[in-house]
């Protein structure tokens, strides 16, 4: 008995790998992408933070 399962397919048929299954299938970048998104968007955030701090007069 055999199960048509598309996860079971192999991509000998020619049509390229989309992007996002790639980027999904690669656990390093998605590890990378991990660390870097939240560290690019507290950093940000500090930057805007301090940035809107009044002066002391």
């Amino acid at each position: 008995m055999s199960q048509n399962n598309p996860s079971d397919a192999t991509h000998d048929s020619g049509e390229p790998v989309p992007f996002m299954q790639q980027l999904l299938d690669n656990p390093f970048i998605l590890l990378f992408l991990g660390v870097m998104v939240p560290m690019l968007v507290y950093t940000l955030w500090g930057v805007i933070d301090i940035l809107t701090v009044p002066l002391a007069k």
